[in-house]
């Protein structure tokens, strides 16, 4: 079923396009701009400037601090062991001064990306160094809090080889974050190390600590891609994927892999920051990124709280934006005397209008256009508008939690249904699905359960008669199914007499008037749960109260995982009034796949939402999967997507039957029976049982199961040349939905999430167990997840396991 809601303002929302937020920084820069030379930057074009939280002065006050203590304690005569003695205090920074910081509240604060001193050294190998810059990130972040800020950017780590340095780091941001408790810290790091980019300026480590790109020309070629992406995961798990930390990427000039580049998509991305060594010049000698660059733009652009982008060194320099100052003097003394002239007294002609204004305009200082901004501008109106399936109602649905619906407990709301009738393509399928039936039928001269009819008897010998298709749609709604049987049956000429059945109560009203007001009374509507429908009687036969059979039933009984709403229990319960052998179910089978998945944003949520909700992660939830990364590869026998299970109907139950003939057609669960929930085992056909096994390539982290179903509606009989028509499917799994229902929107995927997020070393198998559990009364899944390596030829270690998730506590109620 849908999960979506109304498409108000989807008119407005078509064919517009992501927008850019374009920031300007100055890694030069060393004291906050004046609100002139912040309005200076804006009417360059950008919306949002840096700042630099510290001046010069406070970085010669904590070096000379350093120096004087290194200096007193070589002066001390201390034996090696006194001096390796942990516990010999270190220099404490005193408080910030307004000496210290050009950075107040002020009527732009809000709108100012702070930037922590980049002469920092969090990941130093020196004890006193790594003391000294952490004190000078609490003391910046505190104050940048007070300040007004919204956002700080961090400087991440110049280096990723030593772990223990690494998490030296991550306490660091830790503490950090409990220093601005409504501030959003953005650690900054670069998609990969790429030679030739590093980090340029000295810290308190000193200079030539870190490699350059002199010292890395000679280096060789091998470089590690994710060791810029492990650094960041450690230090947000160090966080426990506090909701407040981000990353901000660096572009690289050379883009790596694609599966790079969809982790770092599925991260909490805050920034993207360009440098101008990045760009290239086209032929017009102006500043361009390649294809794969925008490529790379404008998928990071769909996401629906998508990341400001920072063009770093290229905007106005400091020479200009002193001069913007002398230049508002200037203009504001013109100004001046201006009004002192007859120019401007209080009633000039309109020749004396125009040329008062026209010359305001000369004189008014307009920056040359900056050529980076005005290129990213050009990236953002070049860029494909909104499609159907990208409505502003989709995206806000963007990797949101919905827990899936309860439809055999609760009545839904008209919004509700209103809401799954608005995809075209679902029904489309249904309708092809439907009519191929019908005319299977006619063509094959296949018997009807309406035959033989009174009327039919009535007619003049020799009358060839179509057979009346008896046509049930259980779970009408508000009966969109209904209109497409019609519809199908006026296509192919074949008459029907159709039954509707609805057990939600308000519905039926809504279904009584459908059939007054739109098929003229020709529905046969019942209210009832369809299992305990007593069947059709044929038109003709009510006088006798024969009870017929179903020559075609269809259902809209499907959800995110096809069986997840109880599609197969359904069924169950009125399959039995499906004619035999020749009766027909639409649909006729379906199948739930599954692949796991590295999902941040949402496994931070449900962190956050653990400690008040048991079951978080405990159930399967509906999610319209976005910022995710498929952490499998498509490798020969294990493809990144995998059928867990599959249903097929109708499919004859003798032992219900039998004991249904024996108890009557209520199922009454009485414990104490053989089944493995003790139950009576009525449902144990449905029970199902997988075990999966992925290869993950490159080293990653899984935070659990992406879920998606497809459904064979109908598969066509053989043509008369004895070939087999393609069935007419519907899909959501990602990699086959353009093929079998392009532009289907009616079922976003499920989610199985796991409690505690699983590390990928490189080359690892994930082993996947799920079961499909039942005690006759409700309906559950439980899994698990398990990662091996292979450490020789025939040797596999366990290296991560999952405990066993289980949604009984919140199982779908039959």
């Amino acid at each position: 079923m849908s999960r979506r809601s109304s498409q108000d303002g989807y008119g407005n929302y078509q064919g517009s396009r992501p927008t850019f937020y374009i920031g300007q920084h100055d890694p030069n820069r060393t004291d906050s701009l004046t609100d002139s030379q912040y309005g200076h930057v804006l009417h360059y074009g950008f919306s949002f400037a840096s700042a630099p939280i510290t001046n010069k002065h406070f970085h010669e006050r904590v070096v000379a601090l350093q120096e004087s203590y290194q200096a007193d304690i070589a002066a001390r005569d201390l034996t090696p062991a006194e001096r390796a003695n942990p516990s010999l205090p270190g220099p404490t920074i005193p408080t910030l001064t307004d000496e210290d910081t050009s950075l107040f509240p002020g009527p732009n604060i809000t709108s100012i990306v702070a930037y922590c001193s980049p002469w920092i050294d969090l990941y130093a190998a020196d004890p006193l160094v790594a003391n000294l810059s952490r004190q000078v990130l609490n003391l910046e972040v505190a104050y940048a809090s007070f300040c007004g800020v919204r956002s700080i950017i961090i400087p991440g780590p110049r280096a990723d080889t030593d772990e223990k340095r690494v998490a030296q780091y991550g306490r660091a941001i830790l503490e950090a974050l409990r220093q601005a408790a409504r501030t959003i810290l953005v650690v900054q790091l670069p998609m990969y190390r790429e030679p030739g980019l590093e980090e340029e300026g000295d810290t308190l480590s000193g200079p030539g600590v870190y490699p350059t790109a002199a010292s890395t020309a000679a280096v060789n070629e091998d470089i590690d891609l994710y060791s810029a992406w492990d650094t960041w995961h450690t230090v947000r798990s160090m966080c426990n994927y506090d909701p407040r930390l981000f990353v901000a990427v660096r572009i690289p000039k050379r883009l790596p892999e694609n599966e790079l580049q969809t982790r770092w998509f599925a991260e909490p991305l805050h920034y993207l920051t360009f440098a101008a060594s990045i760009f290239q010049q086209n032929r017009a000698g102006f500043p361009s990124l390649s294809k794969s660059h925008q490529l790379l733009i404008n998928k990071y652009m769909r996401l629906k709280n998508a990341p400001y982008l920072i063009l770093s060194d290229v905007g106005p320099s400091a020479a200009e934006l002193a001069g913007s100052m002398d230049l508002q003097s200037t203009a504001s003394t013109a100004s001046t005397a201006s009004a002192s002239t007859g120019a401007g007294s209080a009633f000039p002609s309109l020749a004396e209008a125009h040329s008062s204004l026209s010359q305001t305009d000369n004189k008014k200082h307009r920056p040359a256009s900056n050529v980076y901004f005005s290129y990213l501008k050009h990236l953002e109106r070049e860029q494909e508008p909104y499609s159907t399936i990208e409505t502003s109602t989709l995206a806000s649905f963007q990797d949101w939690l919905q827990s899936p619906l309860q439809p055999l407990a609760d009545n839904l709301e008209s919004a509700t249904y209103e809401v799954f009738e608005g995809d075209p393509v679902k029904y489309d399928q249904y309708e092809k699905a439907i009519a191929a039936a019908m005319a299977d039928w006619k063509r094959l001269n296949r018997p009807a359960s309406a035959l033989p009819r009174s009327s039919a008897a009535a007619l003049p010998a020799g009358t060839p008669t179509i057979p009346e298709l008896v046509v049930a749609v259980a779970g009408a709604g508000r009966g969109p199914l209904v209109t497409r049987v019609i519809r199908a049956s006026k296509a192919t000429g074949v008459p029907v007499q159709l039954w509707a059945l609805e057990k939600n109560q308000n519905a039926y009203v809504y279904l009584l008037r459908m059939n007054k007001q739109v098929w003229g009374g020709k529905v046969h509507l019942i209210k009832t749960d369809m299992r305990e429908w007593a069947g059709p009687i044929a038109e003709g036969h009510e006088a006798a109260g024969t009870v017929t059979k179903v020559d075609i039933l269809v259902t809209e009984l499907l959800g995110s995982f096809g069986d997840n709403e109880l599609s197969p229990e359904c069924l169950d319960g009125i399959q039995r009034h499906i004619a035999h052998p020749h009766g027909i179910s639409i649909p006729y089978s379906y199948t739930a796949h599954l692949s796991p998945i590295s999902y941040p944003k949402v496994f931070a949520e449900l962190t956050g939402r653990a400690p008040s909700d048991d079951n978080a992660f405990e159930t399967p939830w509906v999610v319209h999967l976005f910022a995710i990364d498929l952490v499998a590869q498509k490798v020969p026998g294990h493809p990144r997507f995998q059928q867990a299970w599959e249903f097929v109907h109708p499919v004859r139950l003798p032992f219900v039957e039998d004991w249904t003939a024996q108890h009557g057609p209520k199922k009454v669960w009485t414990g104490g029976g053989g089944a493995m929930t003790l139950a009576t085992g009525l449902n144990e056909h449905n029970v199902r049982h997988c075990h999966l096994k992925f290869v993950c390539r490159p080293r990653g982290v899984m935070h659990g199961l992406a879920g998606y179903f497809e459904s064979v509606l109908y598969q066509p009989a053989p043509a008369a040349d004895g070939s087999t028509p393609e069935p007419i499917e519907i899909s959501t799994r990602p990699d086959q939905i353009d093929r079998k229902s392009k532009d289907m929107i009616s079922w976003f995927p499920i989610f199985f999430p796991l409690k505690k997020a699983l590390y990928l070393p490189q080359d690892s198998e994930i082993e996947v167990s799920m079961w499909r559990q039942t005690d006759d009364t409700k309906v559950w899944y439980e899994w698990q997840v398990e990662v091996f390596v292979w450490t020789g030829p025939n040797s596999r270690v366990k290296v991560a396991a999952s405990e066993l998730h289980s949604s009984r506590n919140v199982a779908c109620l039959m």
